[in-house]
């Protein structure tokens, strides 16, 4: 797949000055976790599964998880496993044909090890169509996160998906959720041992994510869609520690962006979030409004937030969060001359930048020029004319 594939050539040759590459299950890892953007949960349950993967890849979506976890009663865990399994061979039925679908990265996420080995053991030749497991709660005071790495281990050797003579590696993407990362008493000795089973099975691991909804919990608190989850200061100090261990320059870990779950609008108590001057120079002032409607200025507001902080990505539950996920993240044209002009050039000093209205110092923005080339091959580079008012326009068509 491709960002933005369907944008048709003489559009994209406008909006783009760099297109997106297109990134496939056997792409280097690093691309493939900076380019899983918008990724859609789908609970495990529902009843025309393998048809929705297929319709949302074609709406551009290009990563989701089937849910067996928190999405699914405890009393359907057995149907939603039997219902993913038949999904999955059903799509690997279809892309043996030779009209192949296009599908988005396809990952399941499990309760607990014994699972993990159970649905791989279900899919068949689905298997072949899968890039991963989401592990939740991840954590390991208890060792549990050391078993569900066993448990990938096995799966790996035993369906030869572990890399080795050109296969495809399964990999997983924990979920950083646990209470006790939030209760402060506890909180940096949870995160100690994450860092260091994390990175001792480094090869494994594609993304981390942050579960916000279940750090909320511990608290019983809920953000509304007028508020962003940097203004739930305890879930905004979660997400800063966890960048301060995973996102050092050398680790090369891709932090996802915490769930966006609203999706229709409701009474509003502050004020719209989009400022109605760049729509209106580009003659959008029915998108803005629109988008408002649908309650997404919050979401816009959220992903700016979690690009600043470090994040790239972000988990979302309905299809019309997508395409705002992925229009915010195409790199700008000033952003990507900034990254050119830095990269590479390690002797230090600082010049003016391209566009003159900021400083690039040599040394201290390679960490940033090098993320963001990444970024840009993933997303693309928009065009220098091109605002981020078109990409939203395009995408939400």
């Amino acid at each position: 797949m491709r960002h933005f594939s369907y944008v048709d050539d003489k559009r994209a040759s406008r909006l783009f000055h760099k297109l997106p590459s297109p990134i496939s299950i056997d792409s280097p890892p690093e691309h493939v976790a900076a380019a899983l953007g918008a990724t859609l949960y789908s609970p495990g349950t529902r009843p025309t599964l393998a048809k929705d993967v297929v319709k949302q890849a074609k709406h551009g979506c290009l990563s989701m998880v089937l849910c067996l976890e928190d999405s699914v009663p405890d009393d359907a865990v057995e149907f939603a496993e039997t219902n993913v399994a038949e999904a999955m061979q059903q799509l690997a039925a279809k892309s043996s044909g030779s009209k192949r679908p296009v599908l988005p990265l396809l990952f399941i996420r499990v309760r607990t090890p014994e699972q993990l080995e159970r649905v791989a053991g279900l899919l068949g030749p689905g298997l072949d169509l899968l890039s991963g497991f989401v592990i939740p709660k991840y954590e390991n005071s208890d060792g549990v996160a050391d078993r569900f790495f066993e448990a990938l281990g096995r799966v790996q050797r035993n369906y030869g998906q572990d890399g080795s003579n050109g296969a495809r590696r399964l990999r997983v993407m924990p979920i950083l959720e646990s209470p006790r990362m939030i209760h402060r008493e506890t909180r940096d000795d949870t995160l100690s041992g994450i860092v260091d089973v994390t990175k001792a099975h480094r090869e494994d691991v594609l993304a981390v994510r942050i579960g916000a909804t279940d750090l909320s919990s511990a608290f019983s608190l809920r953000r509304s869609r007028d508020l962003t989850v940097y203004d739930v200061k305890l879930v905004s100090s979660v997400i800063a520690d966890v960048v301060n261990v995973f996102g050092r320059p050398g680790d090369d870990f891709v932090i996802t962006g915490t769930v966006w779950e609203h999706f229709h609008n409701a009474e509003r108590l502050m004020r719209p979030q989009l400022r109605m001057t760049p729509f209106q120079d580009a003659n959008e002032a029915q998108l803005r409004q629109k988008l408002l409607l649908k309650g997404l200025d919050g979401l816009i507001r959220e992903i700016a937030l979690d690009q600043a902080n470090g994040l790239l990505g972000k988990t979302v539950i309905h299809p019309s969060h997508v395409p705002v996920v992925h229009a915010m993240s195409v790199v700008s044209h000033e952003e990507y001359v900034d990254a050119l002009s830095v990269v590479g050039d390690v002797g230090g000093g600082a010049n003016a930048s391209p566009y003159r209205n900021k400083m690039n110092e040599m040394k201290p923005h390679q960490a940033w020029a090098r993320k963001t080339l990444l970024r840009a091959e993933a997303f693309g580079v928009a065009a220098e004319e091109t605002t981020f008012v078109d990409l939203l326009e395009t995408s939400m068509r």
